[in-house]
């Protein structure tokens, strides 16, 4: 099966020449140039799904881009959104709690600044995505670490120094996890919140990637826990990462606290920017009609992941734990006499960019590596990776 790429160009699903990603705009490929490969910035490398191309150009075919009605009454992805929480994790929220964003960034910088004041702690794990990190303390409030670790198979949070962190006013979460593509299990999850219950805290969950869960593995909403926990959460949410339109930036916040919501809608609704119009029927579609596209890509990520692993295995010094979710991995180079940040080696001898372990909190050894690509092009990723810790004289410390 093939997915167009233009009117007189077909292009693979998810084998997409290299000259066809060569040729594209978007940051991933132009920002470092053609003598570089990327595998950083979080977006897939395959062809619009055909729902959703087809779906923009009867809009653009219509002249419908121009001022949304929907600033004064319901939202067009709340009952979308409710009903694909429910389909596929069996949460039912309400869609009256549902409010539109641009992007997960700006949510969570709208809801610090309604719910905390400059000073206030905001409890995030660490490593964590690089603009949450940066975001907490650019608007003056104060980042409290909480470590993430590898135990018994199993990304966990260290309970000991939670409980000296109850000063905070927000937890903020990532599930699944970025960097490490960690998905919570429900235990884990119910530990934090009781952690938030028992010191009232407003939880701030970022599952942008929750349609990116690998089988067997399973995505629990936080919101979805009980009708107590979703009374102290917000969920921020959107396609964009499963279905690749990060472009059309179209986001939700689901507002399961009564008041966040009173707080939110006092607000004129200009302080919370306007939602892309394409974005939102692009959302609309992809998940009321996306689904069978959306099981080839986890296929082919899954088949990837596989891919990806059987390399590193090859590679001196260099571990990868396989992530649960997504389509980033968290690779370990401290096994490696690299002799500098990780990802400045690989970007300036193996030639490809990942993304720095320090951007995300992590140490020089680490990186994050975004396999969702073509099998072409991982092959010269891992390729050149191997090559270049090869003629390092990369060894493996005992």
């Amino acid at each position: 099966m093939t997915s167009p790429a233009s009117p007189d160009t077909d292009v693979p699903w998810f084998e997409p020449p290299l000259s066809w990603l060569r040729a594209k705009h978007g940051v991933k490929w132009a920002r470092y140039g053609s003598e570089m490969l990327p595998a950083w910035v979080a977006d897939m490398d395959f062809p619009v799904a055909p729902v959703i191309r087809q779906a923009l150009a009867d809009q653009l075919e219509r002249g419908d881009v121009t001022y949304p009605d929907w600033q004064f009454g319901p939202h067009p992805l709340a009952e979308p959104f409710a009903a694909r929480m429910s389909a596929r994790f069996g949460w039912q929220p309400d869609p009256h709690e549902v409010r539109g964003i641009a992007d997960l960034i700006s949510g969570l910088q709208i809801l610090l600044g309604l719910t905390t004041e400059p000073g206030d702690g905001v409890v995030l794990q660490d490593p964590n995505y690089p603009p949450f990190r940066n975001t907490v303390p650019a608007m003056g409030r104060a980042p409290i670490r909480l470590p993430l670790t590898f135990q018994d198979g199993h990304w966990r949070h260290d309970f000991d120094r939670l409980e000296n962190l109850a000063d905070a006013k927000v937890l903020l979460l990532v599930n699944p996890h970025n960097p490490t593509g960690a998905a919570l299990e429900r235990e884990e999850l119910l530990r934090l919140a009781e952690f938030a219950d028992r010191h009232d805290l407003l939880v701030i969950c970022d599952e942008i990637h929750a349609d990116l869960v690998h089988d067997p593995n399973q995505h629990v909403p936080f919101a979805g826990l009980s009708p107590e926990i979703a009374s102290r959460t917000v969920t921020l949410t959107s396609a964009t990462k499963a279905f690749n339109i990060a472009g059309l930036r179209a986001a939700v916040a689901h507002l399961g606290s009564a008041a966040v919501r009173r707080r939110w809608d006092s607000q004129p609704p200009e302080m919370h920017g306007v939602m892309n119009v394409m974005g939102v029927e692009a959302t609309r579609v992809a998940w009321e009609q996306g689904d069978d596209w959306l099981a080839g890509v986890r296929a082919h990520l899954l088949q990837q992941r596989g891919r990806l692993a059987a390399a590193v295995a090859e590679m001196p010094g260099v571990s990868l734990r396989l992530p649960d979710a997504t389509y980033l991995a968290w690779l370990d180079c401290s096994g490696a006499e690299l002799g500098e940040d990780a990802g400045q080696f690989f970007r300036r001898v193996a030639k490809v960019r990942m993304s720095p372990g320090p951007d995300f909190g992590g140490g020089p050894e680490m990186v994050r590596c975004n396999f969702a690509t073509s099998t072409e092009v991982l092959d010269l990723i891992t390729t050149q990776i191997r090559k270049a810790l090869i003629g390092s004289g990369s060894v493996i410390r005992r």
